[in-house]
């Protein structure tokens, strides 16, 4: 069973992105056909991140993701509109800390998963005494997403995992060459972003990091 997170960002599969309001185009095409490889391969789920849209249009983006990902059989983890994902019906959700602080306990329960993305061991706790399934933590290593920061290293993933109970996945400049030593640190897995969003042959570069 997959230990891999594919964090999406349509903008690395294209290069415009017009709202699914506006009808299907050759780049939402692309991104739905990119989410479908990706699907195919049975991660252990999909995280549709894409955090600059306005909720009206992630709503129907989440729609259509959803529904590929119900026909693959692989978990859609939804990302920051929890009235969203309850709307869809969804019952995974992934949140930023300062958001989930804000979300009712009543909300909280109805999501089946509910993760938050964690940068010290602090959030982490907090995380886990708010009814999270699991984390994320990071940046780990260095990465073009957090160009110019320093990855705060295997030891703070450590420090993480050794402190809380819950499945920790490490983010952050992950790939075939350091997913080892993540996995010695105590991660229950890791996310990726760029390498699934990008790669040419989706089922080779997850094959190579399990």
């Amino acid at each position: 069973m997959s230990d891999i997170l594919c964090v999406t960002n349509r903008k690395l599969c294209a290069e415009t992105f017009r709202s699914p309001e506006g009808g299907a185009s050759s780049a939402e095409k692309r991104f739905l056909d990119r989410i479908d490889r990706i699907a195919r391969c049975r991660p252990a789920g999909i995280i549709l991140r894409e955090k600059d849209l306005p909720e009206a249009e992630y709503r129907e983006l989440a729609r259509r993701v959803l529904a590929v990902c119900e026909r693959r059989g692989t978990p859609c983890i939804l990302h920051s509109f929890a009235d969203a994902a309850l709307e869809l019906r969804a019952d995974a959700l992934h949140l930023p800390l300062s958001v989930l602080r804000a979300l009712p306990a009543e909300k909280r329960k109805r999501f089946r998963v509910l993760g938050v993305s964690c940068h010290s061991a602090e959030d982490a706790g907090e995380a886990e005494a708010l009814g999270c399934t699991y984390i994320t933590a990071g940046h780990i290593f260095a990465t073009d997403c957090k160009a110019g920061l320093p990855g705060r290293g295997l030891d703070f993933l450590r420090e993480i995992c050794e402190n809380v109970k819950l499945p920790v996945y490490a983010i952050g400049g992950i790939d075939r060459d350091n997913i080892a030593a993540v996995r010695r640190a105590g991660a229950a897995g890791a996310c990726v972003m760029s390498g699934c969003m990008q790669c040419e042959d989706t089922a080779a570069y997850l094959s190579g990091l399990s």
